[in-house]
């Protein structure tokens, strides 16, 4: 077995219906000797914008002199990047070794009686084992799906960060948008000392607010993140990112000020630095193939191919083509409007757990993303906008050679 079949072992083999077991979870924690107080941990959840606002937090911890570990997923090019020191991809051996001691435990637990071992929360606590390893002063986690029932609950966060919230998930993690944000509030414990959020609908607030409420004994209430751009705020003026992003960037910052208040430290002094080096691939990111432009966004709904569109438009003279990715879970109705008389071309992915029978538009032409290659990137004309779910657009930054490895530099621009 290879070092990351170790992650998705279980996960592969599940049964339909069956869920994460996080008994076993917290076992196999114990048994690799992690305490969920070993560690201050932002735990990071939402139905999107997990990943920036966990890079935008960590860069700010950094420059207040912290060494961050952070975990995100899924990756882009490798599975090391899904868990960061200081922003830097951890190394093949690294995480060799923790799936080598994440096996081991596994070995010595009893057989399970149900439920499985996810990879989303395998990587998390191999994660936890690189801050042990590299004697990290914090961790930035975010959450696979869900947060009631997401092992990132078991590292006990002292912050949460509660991204948007919309109908991503509805029948697995609620019937409704309001159930879901329940749900995802409900990381929220014990340890939980600050709870930041992006603006959400009335009825999703008001859950989330009696949520944390009745989650934290009363005594954490929840603040709300909204930033103006080029105002101060949690991100320095200039250095917000392009689209949808700069609010979870505002969101990320948010939680580590939170976070070091409650370490009882002050801001940190090369904030600006440090945050001027941050890079998110895949987050309408910019890349030149031969003479073709490209700009890669993880858009999965109405919202974000919107934002994203209005980008390209605003940087290039015309769209020549959008290369989408959207599984049937997605909001593949929403970008359809969005993109309205758009050359598209649909993409669909081989991964077992993922559908594509949704109707598509009739002009919209169609490929397996197994068959893309560079040459045909680049014969889709001169200006390409590539969208969809994250599996997708990782193939892609792969297909072209995109640097993923570092998303910030802890010790500022060069």
């Amino acid at each position: 077995m290879t070092g990351t079949d170790v992650f998705f072992q279980e996960w592969g083999r599940r049964r339909p219906g069956e869920r994460r077991n996080l008994a076993r979870a917290a076992d196999l924690m114990r048994e690799l000797d992690i305490s969920p107080a070993e560690l201050p941990v932002i735990g990071v959840v939402g139905s999107k914008g997990k990943g920036t606002t966990a890079t935008y937090a960590s860069a700010c911890l950094a420059a207040a002199g912290l060494d961050v570990v952070t975990v995100t997923g899924p990756s882009y090019r490798s599975h090391r990047e899904r868990i960061r020191f200081n922003g830097a991809a951890i190394d093949e051996e690294g995480l060799s070794g923790h799936a080598a001691a994440i096996d081991a435990a596994r070995s010595r637990l009893p057989a399970p009686e149900g439920g499985y071992l996810g990879p989303s929360g395998l990587f998390l606590i191999a994660g936890l084992l690189e801050a042990r390893r590299r004697g990290a002063d914090v961790c930035v986690l975010e959450a696979g799906m869900g947060g009631r029932g997401d092992e990132l609950r078991l590292a006990a966060p002292r912050v949460v960060a509660l991204a948007s919230v919309f109908a991503e998930h509805i029948g697995i993690l609620g019937d409704t948008v309001a159930d879901i944000a329940q749900e995802k509030a409900s990381v929220a414990g014990d340890s939980t000392e600050a709870f930041v959020h992006l603006p959400q609908t009335p009825p999703v607030q008001a859950v989330v607010e009696s949520t944390v409420r009745e989650a934290t004994a009363g005594r954490v209430r929840p603040e709300e993140v909204h930033a103006v751009p080029d105002s101060p705020g949690p991100v320095p003026p200039g250095l917000r990112p392009a689209g949808l992003s700069a609010d979870s960037a505002d969101l990320g910052c948010a939680a580590a000020g939170a976070l070091l208040r409650c370490l009882g430290r002050a801001p940190g002094t090369r904030t600006h630095e440090v945050l001027s080096t941050v890079r998110l691939p895949g987050r309408l990111s910019a890349h030149r193939v031969a003479e073709t432009e490209l700009i890669v966004d993880s858009a999965i709904n109405g919202t974000g191919v919107r934002a994203a569109v209005r980008h390209a438009r605003q940087r290039w003279p015309r769209i020549d083509r959008v290369l989408i990715c959207l599984p049937d879970h997605k909001d593949v109705g929403g970008a359809a409007r969005e993109l309205g008389s758009l050359p598209v071309t649909a993409a669909t992915l081989p991964e077992s757990h993922l559908r594509f029978t949704r109707a598509l538009p009739g002009h919209w032409d169609r490929v397996e993303a197994d068959r893309l290659t560079r040459d045909g990137l680049t014969g889709m004309g001169s200006y390409v906008l590539v969208l969809g779910t994250v599996y997708f657009t990782g193939r892609v930054l792969d297909l072209i050679g995109a640097d993923t490895e570092r998303l910030f530099s802890a010790e500022g621009a060069a």
